[in-house]
């Protein structure tokens, strides 16, 4: 097989050196899974997406599109749709595409600004549910936290925007800056209760604004510094708590605990999938 071309973008940069990096690879229509999964370890970023079949229907233009982190297939990967449609929008010209992804069809928006691509994506149907008691005390316990410690306007649940992400808020910024972790233990206990996305935790120090870090042990990486399919269920899951903002958008910080900070804006409707904005930029190629 001919190696096919890699594309390397950071999604969701707050500053030059922030963002969340992903791989795209436009043409991945005779890869097998295998050979996706090889190329993603390769990489080394959170998720490399892998573009197949593409169409025109109704006008509107359609991809299917699969994400892979250096470990596994995910079924959705925001920071690799926004990069993805960068670079669709870069090549093809801006406007409406649909993902076809493994958790369903995610509607996605390009527009050309002063600053570049800028891009919208709008998640599946969002889910929340209850959090097992025994599963958030073992949660807690693995990054050394007591319930005492949660914000108890903000009770632990599990959400889902096209991952299941447990949804943890700490009520003590300082708590939420300093806590530690052992990867292996953490890995362990997502695959068991199949947490495909991250492990949320946040602070929430204003209503429009929260600060968020991803656990995310997978290889060399062990926290995201962007998720836009975490910033999309924590939408859905203020939503579902009753805690949405008076104009409706949050503004989620995230990565500075890894050294990349990045910034997510997120609209979340009375109804229906959430949207998740921002843009990519390509990585120069390493001197």
């Amino acid at each position: 097989m001919t190696s096919p071309q890699i594309l390397r973008y950071s999604a969701f940069a707050a500053t030059p050196e922030g963002g969340n990096p992903a791989g795209v690879v436009l043409d991945a229509r005779t890869m097998s899974d295998a050979d996706m999964l090889s190329l993603a370890a390769e990489i080394g970023y959170p998720e490399t997406a892998f573009v197949g079949a593409r169409d025109v229907v109704d006008g509107e233009r359609r991809y299917a599109i699969r994400y892979w982190s250096p470990g596994a297939e995910v079924p959705f990967c925001g920071h690799a749709t926004v990069a993805t449609a960068v670079v669709l929008a870069e090549r093809q010209g801006p406007g409406p595409m649909t993902f076809e992804t493994q958790a369903g069809d995610v509607t996605v928006v390009a527009t050309s600004t002063e600053h570049g691509v800028e891009v919208a994506f709008t998640s599946v149907e969002p889910q929340v549910r209850e959090l097992a008691g025994d599963v958030l005390a073992r949660t807690l316990e693995l990054f050394d936290l007591e319930p005492a410690d949660l914000d108890p306007h903000h009770p632990p649940r599990e959400a889902f925007a096209g991952n299941w992400h447990p949804m943890i808020v700490l009520r003590d910024a300082e708590l939420f800056h300093q806590f530690r972790f052992a990867p292996a233990p953490v890995a362990r206990l997502m695959a068991e209760q199949e947490w495909t996305g991250t492990i949320t935790v946040l602070h929430r120090p204003s209503e429009t604004e929260l600060f968020a870090r991803n656990i995310f042990p997978v290889g060399r990486i062990t926290e995201d510094p962007a998720t836009g399919s975490a910033a999309a269920a924590t939408g859905a899951y203020l939503r579902a708590i009753d805690a949405v903002p008076a104009d409706r958008v949050i503004r989620i910080h995230q990565g500075e605990h890894v050294g990349r900070p990045s910034l997510l804006t997120v609209d979340i409707p009375p109804t229906g999938g959430i949207t998740v904005t921002g843009g990519a930029r390509p990585i120069p190629p390493a001197a």
